[in-house]
């Protein structure tokens, strides 16, 4: 049996998350990311050398905390951390999802980069340690929500999952802070992983993401939750059928629920996971 929201908050913070001043000019933004560089090496045993660009060094960083265990992090470079992070998030610009266009229902349909929603709640495909990916470069949604948002989520997660005692169980979901996302919160729910053929069983385990995403951001308070497409990457659900799943669960959830308005994002990242969507809203 996974933790309820309440024993989740007496483990970790869930209010909401002080943002930064932002730095005001891309020398200041070079002097953080040195500082932060120099201490993930020193973590390592290694000796600092910036020759490199920006960017590399950026993507340095993001590797190295995708590999980093959730130890404990001072304060000073949560700081330098968080400041820069942020800074980021606002260069590349935060989408209002109360701008984009709802299609009927209170569903809306959005193709970009999910960390870049201001939306309440924004939905990670996490696996079943729900610690992140540990992959270096590796283009999953986990992976770039876990990036963007800094070190802190991974130790939330960790003290999520060491006092449950076990991995995440299918279908089921837990919040952390979103932290340097545009956002309140990320729920983390773990989607079926799939054969060459898919069972009844991985179907209702995708309904049960959707349905338990939708019960905790009510329990949050959430206005707004945007979903990625859970379970169609790596996880090899077919896209097709998980989105009519998918619009199929949280039209049944806001059957059962008429009185909560909640705003649901479906956000895609591909152009045919776009039309899929679109083409079963249609028929909605």
């Amino acid at each position: 049996m996974g933790l309820s929201l309440d024993e989740c908050k007496k483990l970790i913070d869930l209010t909401p998350y002080p943002r930064p001043e932002p730095y005001r000019s891309m020398e200041e933004m070079q002097e953080a990311c040195d500082a932060l560089l120099k201490y993930l090496l020193r973590e390592r045993g290694m000796i600092a050398a910036f020759s490199a660009t920006y960017e590399k060094k950026r993507g340095l960083i993001r590797n190295y905390m995708t590999e980093r265990p959730a130890n404990p992090i001072p304060g000073d470079i949560l700081e330098l951390q968080d400041k820069l992070f942020w800074s980021e998030t606002l260069a590349r610009g935060v989408v209002d999802v109360g701008e984009i266009p709802e299609i009927k229902y209170g569903i809306s349909l959005w193709e970009g980069d999910i960390t870049r929603l201001n939306a309440d709640a924004i939905v990670n495909a996490a696996n079943n340690r729900l610690l992140g990916c540990w992959l270096p470069g590796h283009k999953c949604i986990d992976n770039a929500i876990h990036s963007f948002a800094g070190m802190q989520m991974r130790g939330d997660c960790a003290r999520l999952m060491a006092n449950q005692g076990g991995s995440e169980e299918c279908g089921e979901a837990k919040a952390t802070r979103a932290y340097n996302l545009p956002g309140k919160y990320v729920i983390h729910t773990v989607g079926p992983m799939c054969g060459r053929e898919v069972t009844e069983l991985q179907r209702g385990e995708l309904r049960s993401c959707y349905t338990s995403c939708l019960n905790l951001a009510e329990e949050l308070g959430c206005e707004s939750v945007a979903f990625c497409c859970i379970a169609t990457g790596v996880f090899n659900f077919p896209r097709a059928e998980a989105a009519e799943i998918a619009v199929g669960a949280v039209m049944n959830w806001k059957m059962h629920h008429r009185g909560k308005k909640i705003k649901v994002i479906f956000d895609t990242y591909l152009p045919e996971d776009t039309e899929i969507y679109r083409q079963i809203l249609k028929l909605v």
